[in-house]
């Protein structure tokens, strides 16, 4: 009659328990900063989410290895065991993982059961079959950790091939013992302090950005003039800024809009480019630079008398802009784009557009002509 044997129950030290508290904390202060330090832009915060993990990964290892020397150094002790069943579970090198279950019979021990999982070669597979019996190895203090001696002394390939052993109950299954309940608390309650540290100490960076995307339409832009003859007008119901200068002007829109909204542009250069003080019906201003971007419009005029270069900021064809605009973002190399500005100018004797956009690959850029037309692409890179 063959006894079985259990693993002797385990409980919950201080050691582990404070190991999973700090591991559970390195794991959540290196995911807040990894999503914090990009949200706000911090790449000193971004990299310290790598380099947390890593550096406590070694600490652990080097802590750790006192532990691995005592426990190479504890004698192994061999004895006899019978396949109850095996199963390859995958692999496509000549060692194949094999899942093995086994009836392991020490001889001064109760004899008790055992999952494992060891490669064993392709051309030794038609050795192991149910009801085999096999040399094992195990450190006393971890009867769980069985290896199969693929190679035993003679005296112990005698033993097996005189041996029969009784097969033990498949539930008397001994395995390592579970941290329990107290191990995976702490570890949460790690990472969840470890996260809302990071996210209290960049919470002004997080959160005052949303509460400026989020001001009321209602509240008064700030304005600064370019000139001591500068005009500013605002208007509440779409919560734009107009300033205008003998040199230039510049339209703001509020949240929520952008330029590339339909007629938006248009009504923006109107509003900049009537000049009041030309004769009794006003003028049309002339300009060396146009440029766009998603909530704001800046013109430079051209001074009265100058020979440079200028074109009527009205000419532009602004119909053609959000495909230009569409078309860097996307066909340019870069995936994710966070800004874009379109500059319109004569410098070279002839109009030209051009678009560019700015992502984590870089910058990139296209080049178009008066009429809209794509004329040069410069992907990123």
């Amino acid at each position: 009659m063959t006894i079985t044997a259990g693993a002797p129950p385990t409980h919950s030290t201080p050691a582990p328990l404070a190991r999973g508290f700090l591991t559970g904390g390195v794991v959540g202060t290196s995911l807040a900063a990894l999503v914090v330090g990009g949200i706000i832009e911090k790449v000193p915060l971004f990299v310290a989410g790598l380099v947390v993990p890593t550096v406590y990964g070694l600490l652990l290892f080097l802590a750790g290895a006192p532990r691995r020397r005592r426990e190479a150094a504890v004698v192994p002790r061999t004895a006899l065991a019978m396949i109850e069943s095996l199963k390859a579970i995958g692999g496509e090198s000549s060692d194949v993982p094999v899942r093995f279950d086994l009836t392991v019979a020490p001889d001064d021990e109760p004899a008790y059961r055992v999952e494992i999982t060891q490669d064993i070669n392709l051309v030794d597979l038609p050795d192991y079959r149910p009801r085999g019996i096999l040399v094992v190895q195990y450190p006393p203090d971890r009867p769980w950790r069985v290896r199969i001696v693929k190679r035993p002394t003679p005296e112990w390939e005698e033993r097996v091939a005189g041996a029969r052993l009784d097969s033990v109950p498949g539930p008397a299954t001994v395995s390592e013992p579970p941290e329990g309940c107290a191990f995976g608390f702490v570890g949460l309650l790690g990472l969840l302090l470890g996260a809302a540290v990071v996210i209290g100490l960049f919470r002004a960076d997080l959160f005052d950005g949303d509460a400026t995307a989020r001001q009321p339409s209602s509240s008064k832009p700030s304005v600064s003039s370019t000139s001591s003859s500068s005009s500013t007008s605002s208007s509440s119901s779409t919560s734009s800024t107009t300033v205008v200068s003998s040199a230039s002007g510049t339209v703001a829109l509020g949240p929520g809009q952008s330029m590339l909204d339909k007629g938006e542009l248009r009504r923006a250069v109107d509003s900049l480019t009537e000049d009041k003080g030309e004769g009794e019906g006003g003028g049309k201003r002339s300009a060396l630079t146009v440029v766009v971007q998603e909530r704001l419009l800046s013109v430079v005029f051209s001074p009265t008398g100058t020979q440079a270069p200028q074109f009527d900021p009205r000419s532009l064809p602004y119909e053609r802009f959000p495909a230009l605009v569409e078309e860097a973002r996307t066909t340019l190399g870069i995936r994710s784009p966070r800004t874009w500005q379109i500059t319109a100018e004569r410098l070279t004797g002839s109009l030209t557009i051009r678009v560019g956009v700015t992502g984590a690959e870089g910058t990139a850029s296209l080049e178009a002509d008066g009429q809209g037309k794509v004329v040069r692409r410069t992907p990123v890179g």
